[in-house]
């Protein structure tokens, strides 16, 4: 995992008490491993501020406990027979999650990054 930012830093970004009730260090952490997923390309240093802003958004989900909530299975279909010997059958879909406002905030912030650099080229041998 890559770090990207820093309590300090998201202090400097949201001012400081951005963590509310929650922990402030784990939030972060959390943020640095979602911008880790995240960025595909390499990243100069010292951090651009679109990331470190980014980050700043997320770590304030996470400390609000919007980041990696917990998935459920989706229901795609139930089929019920009523007739005797009643039979029920439903179709799962992987869980989703709906993105929260800063998660959305600091995808739009990523996508530079986001997307794998150049062309793969194949050639048949």
């Amino acid at each position: 995992m890559t770090d990207y930012i820093t309590v300090a830093d998201v202090d400097t970004l949201l001012g400081p008490g951005w963590a509310g009730t929650g922990d402030p260090v784990l939030a972060v952490t959390m943020a640095n491993a979602w911008l880790t997923a995240k960025i595909k390309r390499p990243v100069a240093d010292p951090t651009p501020e679109a990331i470190k802003l980014a980050g700043a958004q997320v770590a304030k989900e996470a400390a609000m406990g919007n980041l990696y909530k917990a998935t459920q299975k989706e229901v795609l279909s139930k089929t019920v027979s009523a007739t005797s010997g009643t039979s029920v059958s439903k179709t799962y879909a992987q869980g989703s999650t709906d993105l929260s406002a800063g998660e959305n905030f600091a995808l739009a912030l990523l996508e530079p990054w986001t997307k794998r650099s150049g062309v793969m080229m194949l050639k048949r041998i």
